[in-house]
């Protein structure tokens, strides 16, 4: 039997599709429930303070790249969208004097024209650009990070994909879309073979580093985000990293501080998470088969999922 329609695009797929029985469970979740869906392989994390959880996510940086070799590199990948943890890492690098020489850095995803161009890096929304502005290009250049060891999702994405062989991500850090994203990981659309169903976990699970078209949703949370609100700013397509490079990373850390997806949101996603539900109406749930998940919330942002009229 059919699911229902999305109710904000009938053409694709989303969280609005799912068993109203799901959603009526993620909606009573008090923040003090949602702290206690940890299990094996999943660990959620609170923070009371915005200083406080924006450390800690700088901190996986070093953490990471202090592991990195020669012989046996190793980084880490990072998300526009918390961007406030750039600045932090660029300040501590520098403090502690750490050397970047054979560390690693991959970018998740980048926007793309549509003709699947990738838009460049003197666009006000380059997500390359707001890496390099608010991090690297702060860090002393005695220590920084060399160019052949950024590896963002433009041109050659088989090459992109590989070096997850070759480099060792020991974290894949996140936020969370309005749509239950990771990266560009959106829903897909609904549209044969999938009018009925949306693709199965293990189907969604093999896409690899890709151009994908962004559900309305994540373009009118990204042009509120980022753009003010201008809409038009916003591409339709992007290059994102994949489930299949995801699998990859040893850990993949999301932080949610509360200004990227709302209160019921936050609450769904570690709900399917933690009941081992995955749905690729809500991509982040895929990752309830990741072997090491842990969510990361500013707990004063996690709000209630009450009506209020405003």
């Amino acid at each position: 039997m059919p699911r229902v329609l999305s109710k904000v695009a009938p053409d694709w797929w989303d969280y609005t599709t799912l068993d109203p029985e799901i959603v009526d469970d993620a909606a009573r979740l008090s923040v003090d429930d949602l702290a206690g869906l940890s299990r094996a392989g999943f660990r959620v994390v609170m923070y009371d303070t915005l200083e406080d959880f924006y450390l800690a996510e700088a901190l996986e940086y070093l953490t990471a790249w202090r592991q990195s070799t020669v012989d046996n590199p190793a980084g880490i990948c990072g998300p526009i969208g918390p961007t406030e943890q750039l600045p932090l890492v660029a300040r501590l690098v520098n403090e502690l004097g750490l050397s970047l020489r054979d560390a690693h850095f991959w970018g998740m995803d980048e926007w793309v024209d549509d003709q699947g161009v990738p838009i460049p890096t003197t666009h006000p929304l380059s997500f390359a650009r707001a890496d390099k502005e608010l991090c690297f290009n702060r860090i002393r250049p005695e220590l920084r990070m060399p160019e052949q060891n950024m590896h963002f999702p433009t041109g050659d994405l088989a090459a992109y994909s590989a070096s997850y062989d070759e480099i060792r991500c020991l974290v894949m850090q996140g936020g969370q879309g309005e749509v239950k994203h990771w990266a560009f990981n959106d829903p897909p659309r609904r549209e044969a073979p999938y009018e009925d169903n949306p693709p199965s976990p293990e189907e969604y699970r093999r896409l690899g580093a890709r151009v994908t078209d962004l559900h309305p949703m994540t373009i009118i949370q990204n042009a509120r985000t980022s753009g003010g609100g201008h809409i038009a700013l916003v591409p339709r397509r992007a290059a994102t990293v994949g489930p299949m490079e995801t699998w990859k990373a040893q850990k993949v850390s999301i932080w949610q501080a509360g200004f990227h997806d709302n209160p019921f949101g936050m609450r769904l996603t570690a709900l399917m998470i933690s009941k081992r539900l995955p749905d690729s109406a809500v991509p982040m749930s895929l990752l309830a088969d990741h072997p090491n998940v842990q969510f990361n919330y500013y707990r004063p942002g996690l709000g209630t999922v009450v009506a209020e009229m405003h």
